[in-house]
């Protein structure tokens, strides 16, 4: 197992951890989705992809979504708590970022399947990304 998928488990509650060939449990899944189903947190994650791994500091967030700290920080806890964010501290700063395993594991979770009872072949393809996340 490498030293990044080990560390982003390790941040993740025990429910919710991927697992190492990157497919996500129902419950997990479930989680990322609820998440994800309020407006600010979808646009918290979708900034924090954009960022690319080295992420945004939690003022940078808030001063780019226009949200005030009380309500930011309650979305971010939510969005790790569901694993779609990792977040790191360095002294007293914040910096958030998207955790791509989990919204990989996601997406082949819920395409795992795909076409699997019809004539018609799958129009969706997982490529894994090089120099990327």
């Amino acid at each position: 197992m490498s030293q990044r998928i080990h560390l982003r488990i390790s941040c993740l509650t025990v429910r919710h951890q991927i697992y190492i060939s990157r497919y996500m449990d129902k419950e997990a899944v479930i989680a990322a989705l609820g998440a994800l189903a309020q407006e600010s947190r979808l646009d918290i994650f979708r900034l924090l992809v954009e960022r690319g791994p080295s992420g945004l500091m939690m003022s940078a967030i808030g001063e780019a979504l226009t949200l005030p700290h009380a309500t930011l920080s309650f979305h971010l806890d939510k969005l790790t708590r569901a694993g779609l964010i990792v977040g790191a501290r360095e002294g007293r700063t914040l910096t958030y970022s998207a955790n791509y395993d989990a919204l990989i594991g996601s997406i082949r979770y819920l395409t795992e399947n795909c076409c699997k009872d019809s004539d018609m072949p799958c129009r969706v393809i997982i490529k894994d990304k090089k120099n990327c996340c």
